[in-house]
């Protein structure tokens, strides 16, 4: 594979710096955390080994649905080695990630939902022996009908899967949103489509499988290391199910081998963990088998779509209806954030006047499904983009010109009252298309060969956190050591994406220090000031931001004495390299950590602390608190192709894609994010699938489950483009998740434009080619569904 990037001229940033020459923002600088990785010092939590550790395992239900009604845990309490079993009444207390969906226990005490639901623990001295105790557990069940499709749940008479207050059926949540008169926009239409879209689920496939410790100490403390994405919740759901005080529970996330959004629950191996470990008085490990994960799953949901789109000639959209039907498994993790993302952005991308979403999230007994790389938004981008290039066929316009000539105004409110800042789409647009010749090559080159664009936007951290409050989303303290040394503490995890070295260019890049000075501590709740954690792409903004105001709040004592001791006016007074010098004659100056000894002497002990809350949306609706933003990002994607039409096998030719980052706070970082977006949504499309029989799942092994390996890598050429938006720290944005949205549809554009045939569902694979070109692909389908009425918002 050989990759080619554009790269913008990176020198000042108006917004967040003062204007002054930027020294360390924008370059390509190494990771802080590059070399203990490369070298193998790195410690996941499968690495941590303590004195007297047990080890877990846990059993797991083989069927799909199920009442529990006997488990006899006493042969396995009797093999040598094992020190201690634990059952679901042990743990009666429900846990979730959102406050409505607080439907898990970390052992079943009642009733299994899906394969591979768990219904008991052991540890014991290993893991061989703590594998013999759990086959040695008695479990009666009396088994269900499964509740295995949308339709099925829809339809089931049978016992639902949950009950509860706001549960209908096997309906976990159904929405009905209109803002403006839909009905209105279809008639004044002069062509209105309708098309239906299936997206399969897929699971994220990170190389780290997911691993905890705890250890339960004398003095009646719990410490939890583990691979999660989110410390804060997992704290919080710790406290709620152990009936903890939180001030004796410690959670260190652990560097993260791979998220991708399947990190960010709380999950229940982390809670039996502390219990056998509060039970035994030992630390106790657990590291998943990678069937377990592929079990464990929170991956993308499956989704049913319907869009309705009215256009006028010119294609200027005058209404747009979408319906989603999502299957979420077995329990509701984030689904209702989910349900409510696949309607929510449809209006940030295009100019879309009047606009109405109906969705719903059921409840089967597979597993659950939550958030993925884009959560919630893939799936919705990939039907509005494959239904547009539909339109403009209709109209006889090109779809490079139907996108351009419909980008959303920057600073303008959309129709469901989303606060836009920057927008960086038409160039994206335009420079994607100018480098791939797109114009010149679609519908021209010769059968088999195709070329497909695409665009889409993306939050850039979610606007409200889970459980709405007051308080900052992220926060940052930082502590100066008489060497010079600057150490800052944040509660953000560091994924792989280069949190922690975010943290540390700002930090260093406002004090003036290099970065390698700089000494991160994150992700300890101990230790750390609360950071909501890494999803929705938020760390850069949200970290980023309270950084720079911690370290704005130390800026002004380092200064002050550095003026008085050099006599030059504070105003005149710049910092960089390790040194405050005067502007205006170099040569005058002092070393940094001078001005931090000068500053300690006359102020104290030096420190200080920043933080961050996103502004509020405008929109004060019920619904309205899922898909603000504190700014957008944007992305377009230009796909060429050849498919064989013998076999159905597609063969990516190259990709160009170009990002709105607003500004790279390093481009090689950010170019290496939008790389593995691409790699991510080729799979995506093309080859990857959670599909089940029975409750089983097909492919539960990194060998059966297909994704790309390197030889599937075309080349990509990524061309960065900045907004500089005035909400982003130097004036970034995300660059993680926006870019995997428009690659999926521009392959399934660039299909069409090589063979003439549609394939609305992915992942598009060799077979549907070989039946659609056959004509015997039959048309994605919805479930009929009598959604409640609207919520009618008026404008504002």
């Amino acid at each position: 594979m050989t990759t080619k990037t554009e790269t913008p001229e990176v020198e000042k940033a108006p917004a967040g710096s003062d204007a002054e020459p930027l020294t360390i923002i924008g370059k390509p600088n190494v990771k802080v955390d590059a070399m203990a990785k490369v070298s193998g010092e790195t410690l996941f939590a499968d690495d941590i080994a303590l004195p007297r550790m047990l080890f877990c395992k846990i059993k797991r239900s083989p069927h799909p649905h199920a009442r529990l009604r006997r488990i006899d845990t006493s042969r396995a309490e009797a093999i040598e080695g094992v020190l201690a079993t634990l059952v679901g009444k042990e743990l009666p207390i429900p846990f979730g990630i959102l406050p409505v969906s607080q439907d898990e226990h970390a052992l079943c005490p009642d009733k299994v939902r899906f394969v591979g639901d768990p219904v008991a623990a052991v540890a014991a001295l290993d893991e061989e022996t703590a594998e013999r105790a759990l086959r040695e557990i008695d479990v009666d069940y009396d088994v269900l009908p499964p509740v295995m499709s949308i339709e099925d749940a829809l339809d089931a008479e049978g016992e639902p899967i949950h009950s509860g207050d706001r549960i209908r059926g096997n309906v976990q949540k159904a929405v009905s949103l209109e803002f403006g008169n839909v009905d209105e926009g279809f008639s004044e239409a002069d062509l209105v489509r309708e098309d239906t879209f299936f997206f399969e689920g897929n699971t994220h496939l990170p190389m780290e499988q997911h691993a905890a410790v705890a250890s339960f100490t004398a003095d009646g403390k719990l410490t939890l290391w583990s691979s999660t994405q989110t410390p804060h919740y997992v704290h919080r759901a710790m406290a709620k199910v152990l009936e903890m005080p939180p001030s004796k529970i410690r959670v260190i996330a652990c560097p993260n081998g791979g998220g991708f959004g399947g990190k960010s629950d709380p999950f229940n191996h982390e809670i039996v963990v502390a219990k056998l470990s509060m039970k035994t008085r030992r630390p106790v490990k657990v590291t998943l088998t990678r069937e377990e994960v592929f079990y464990c799953h929170r991956g993308r949901h499956p989704v049913k779509m319907w869009v309705k789109t009215g256009v006028k000639k010119n294609g200027d959209i005058t209404a747009m209806h979408f319906r989603s039907f999502l299957d979420g498994g077995a329990y509701g993790s984030y689904g209702v954030a989910s349900l409510y993302y696949t309607g929510a952005l449809q209006t940030v991308t295009y100019k879309v006047p009047r606009y109405k979403f109906e969705g719903l999230r059921v409840f089967t007994n597979k597993p659950p499904c939550g958030p993925k790389r884009g959560h919630g938004t893939v799936q919705p981008r990939y039907a509005i983009e494959c239904h547009l290039d539909k339109i403009a066929e209709e109209l006889g316009k090109s779809p490079l010109a139907i996108r351009l000539e419909r980008v959303v105004e920057p600073f303008s409110i959309t129709a469901n009252q989303f606060k836009l800042r920057t927008v960086g789409l038409a160039e994206c647009l335009e420079r994607v298309a100018q480098h791939s010749e797109l114009e010149k090559k679609r519908g021209k080159l010769p059968r088999g060969r195709g070329i497909g664009l695409a665009a889409s936007s993306y939050i850039t951290g979610a606007g409200l956190p889970i459980y709405w409050n007051e308080l900052p989303h992220s926060g940052v303290q930082l502590k100066l050591d008489r060497g010079g040394g600057v150490t800052a503490f944040c509660g953000s995890t560091d994924i792989g994406q280069g949190s922690d070295s975010v943290l540390a260019y700002v930090v260093a890049e406002e004090l003036g220090t290099e970065v390698e000075d700089v000494h991160v501590v994150t992700a300890d709740t101990h230790l750390t000031p609360v950071d909501l954690g890494s999803y929705s792409s938020r760390v850069t903004l949200m970290t980023g931001q309270a950084a720079i105001q911690a370290a704005r709040r130390l800026k002004p004592l380092l200064l002050e004495q550095a003026a008085e001791k050099l006599e030059v006016p504070i105003e005149r007074l710049c910092m960089a390299h390790r040194r405050i010098f005067d502007k205006e004659k170099l040569d005058v100056g002092m070393d940094f950590a001078e001005a931090v000894v000068l500053a300690e002497a006359k102020f104290g002990t030096l420190g200080s602390t920043g933080s961050y809350t996103p502004p509020r949306s405008p929109g004060r609706y019920k619904g309205a608190g899922v898909g603000p933003s504190a700014t957008y990002s944007y992305s377009a994607c230009v796909v060429e192709l050849e498919v064989d039409p013998e076999t159905g096998v597609i063969r990516i030719e190259r990709i160009w894609i170009a990002h709105d980052v607003g500004k790279p706070i390093n481009p090689i970082l950010a170019i290496g994010q939008i790389e593995g977006s691409v790699y991510m949504g080729l799979g995506e499309v093309l080859m990857e699938e959670q599909v089940f029989r029975r409750g089983v799942h097909k492919l539960p092994s990194m060998l059966d489950y297909k994704s790309p390996t390197f030889l599937e890598m075309p080349p990509v050429e990524t061309i960065l483009v900045e907004t500089l938006d005035p909400e982003g720290p130097y004036g970034a944005k995300e660059c993680g998740q926006g870019p995997l949205l428009p690659v999926i549809p521009a392959v399934a554009n660039a299909v069409y434009d090589a063979i003439g045939v549609r394939i609305d569902e992915t992942p598009i694979s060799p077979d549907k080619i070989v039946r659609a070109l056959e004509g015997r692909l039959p048309a994605s389908r919805v479930p009929d569904y009598d959604f409640p009425p609207p919520v009618e918002v008026p404008p504002l």
